[in-house]
């Protein structure tokens, strides 16, 4: 049997298949969506963006400029061929390339979102694993309350809230932080809390109830019957398998660090795309609206499709063949 047949005859094919067909129909719909925005919206997007008293000539010709006089088809048609050449349109206010405009604001967000998230992963994990094995077989009931009621209501502070109260505690009642910006190491620090202090409650409840179903099974009471040492049962036997769980959550939760940036960013004025699609959104900068929104659809999708794909390396059984 050749390798394309052994590939064809195998659960990888059409796994592959779904995968991209599910990714590209999203992708599709996200796109359709962001060129349908500026449509959607009530009176004329140009006048509103340049102000009612605009003169009628400075309207028109920007109208004709962005293409709205168009038949909305070939609005279409013009967008997608502009996506497929890094083309995301031009600033209404500023009138620079959306393009050039997420590329300077994009790596400040990456950056803080992929940093967060890195700190959820380094918190949680350990955190999760240490009072699964404290309160293992129903021990230590006042730690599991303490540790259940402090994440929950953690993970129940919005992160603009929670960004608000850590500004007020460390940068201005007892100044040891910067409230702004990201010129300085310690300029970090508030804003990647804010974003992972939440998430990392929440993985950090997964991870240990993950843990406990799994020190229940069979491998595991026959890894202590052969009197391994509690350290390689734990982390060889026990952790691995059920990171499963743990790593869904966790791409769901990069996912949301992405999204959450948008008000964190507006709080610690961060030089990123949350706060600048907010300063678009006031200003009724549209094209800018568009392009930002579907820069962070597209990053949601792409981090899932990347989970799924994980996912299916570590459990093909369960992932691969489902139906």
């Amino acid at each position: 049997m050749t390798t394309l047949e052994r590939v064809r005859g195998s659960a990888w094919l059409p796994f592959a298949r779904r995968r991209a067909v599910r990714f590209l129909t999203s992708l599709w719909v996200l796109v359709t969506a962001a060129f349908l925005m500026i449509h959607l919206i009530p009176g004329d997007p140009v006048r509103e963006s340049l102000g009612l008293s605009a003169p009628p000539d400075l309207v028109a010709s920007r109208r004709a400029a962005l293409g709205l006089d168009d038949p909305l088809p070939v609005q279409y048609w013009h967008y997608l061929t502009g996506l497929f050449r890094g083309e995301f349109g031009t600033s209404l206010i500023s009138g620079t390339p959306v393009s050039s405009l997420i590329g300077d604001r994009l790596p400040a967000t990456v950056q803080l979102a992929v940093l967060a998230f890195l700190v959820v992963v380094v918190v949680a994990v350990p955190v999760g694993v240490v009072m699964a094995v404290l309160t293992r077989g129903g021990r230590r009931r006042g730690g599991e309350l303490a540790f259940t009621s402090s994440s929950v209501v953690l993970a129940a502070i919005p992160e603009f809230l929670l960004a608000v109260g850590l500004v007020s505690l460390f940068a201005v009642q007892l100044g040891l932080l910067p409230v702004a910006g990201n010129d300085v190491a310690g300029s970090w620090v508030l804003p990647v809390l804010a974003l992972a202090l939440g998430p990392a409650a929440v993985l950090s409840r997964i991870v240990r109830v993950e843990l406990l179903s799994v020190l229940g099974n069979d491998y595991v009471r026959t890894a202590r019957a052969k009197r391994l040492p509690s350290r390689l049962v734990y982390l060889r036997h026990a952790l691995p398998n059920a990171v499963t769980a743990t790593l869904t959550l966790g791409g769901m939760m990069l996912a949301a660090l992405v999204a959450g940036t948008v008000l964190v960013e507006n709080v610690f004025a961060w030089p990123g795309l949350g706060s600048t699609i907010v300063g678009s959104i006031q200003q009724k900068d549209y094209p800018a609206v568009q392009g930002i929104v579907l820069v962070y659809g597209a990053g949601v999708l792409l981090v899932n499709l990347v989970v799924d794909v994980v996912l299916a390396l570590l459990d093909p059984r369960s992932t691969i063949k489902e139906a």
